[in-house]
């Protein structure tokens, strides 16, 4: 069962995926739902807006080498810790 963290940002994947249907989980390949640069931006920009983290430009050209949606949980978690 996914945390609410992962929960929340699933969702927002969600709304920037291909349609398709497929089940989005912490071990889908971002690749494998159609998500781009310019989603990947979008989505970044909605979790710094919900979350009050600020994702800087290098940490975004490291983003793009994420794999599947649990790298991009744990990366949003690392930064909230990091704000606490």
């Amino acid at each position: 069962m996914a945390d609410e963290l992962a929960t929340e940002i699933i969702a927002k994947i969600r709304a920037h995926a291909e349609p398709g249907g497929q089940e989005i989980t912490t071990s889908t390949e971002l690749t494998a739902l159609g998500i781009h640069s310019l989603e990947l931006t979008e989505i970044i920009f909605d979790l710094e807006e919900q979350y009050g983290i600020e994702i800087e430009m290098n940490t975004v050209d490291a983003w793009s080498n994420l794999k599947n949606v649990g790298d991009m949980v744990e990366a949003v978690r690392e930064l909230i810790a990091k704000k606490a």
